[in-house]
């Protein structure tokens, strides 16, 4: 469980992770040497696993965003997830309950590319028995803030 001070950390820096250490301290409270000890103990005990910036896929030229739900051989998940872990058009990964084994976030340049990719790339995985794809029209949300869950 986070201290108030940290969880005034996690919450600035989500909103803003580039402020410098100073306007950290300013903001919740703290001078900045204790502010900066504190960010420290959050990267150490890995709450603050590390801080990069948010792309706009579109602009990158990825205009198709797919979510697909895959069923995997049981014997087979290790070398899947391998292979998952390896493939660069595969945004997100998730084990999941019900009934796919896994639920991919998928990001491709168009229509024919996403095609290309889930029947020459995705459908020959180690164990992957057979998928399901939902392809997202636009995003209502994302990004939430896990502050705001604390």
């Amino acid at each position: 469980m986070l201290d108030k001070n940290s969880k005034k950390i996690v919450r600035a820096l989500e909103s803003d992770a580039r402020m410098s250490f100073a306007a950290l301290g300013d903001e919740i409270g703290m001078s900045k040497t204790p502010c900066w000890n504190k960010v420290q103990q959050l990267q150490n005990t890995g709450v603050i696993q590390g801080y990069s910036a948010q792309l706009d896929p579109k602009a990158l030229g990825l205009t198709i965003r797919a979510l697909v739900h895959v069923v995997v051989d049981f014997e087979q998940y290790q070398a899947f997830e391998q292979a998952i872990i390896e493939h660069k058009a595969v945004r997100s990964c998730h084990a999941v309950t019900g009934d796919s084994d896994y639920v991919l976030e998928i990001l491709a340049a168009d229509i024919d590319a996403f095609d290309e990719l889930l029947r020459a790339q995705l459908s020959r995985l180690p164990g992957v028995q057979r998928f399901n794809t939902a392809i997202s029209t636009r995003m209502v949300k994302n990004n939430g803030a896990y502050a705001d869950m604390l």
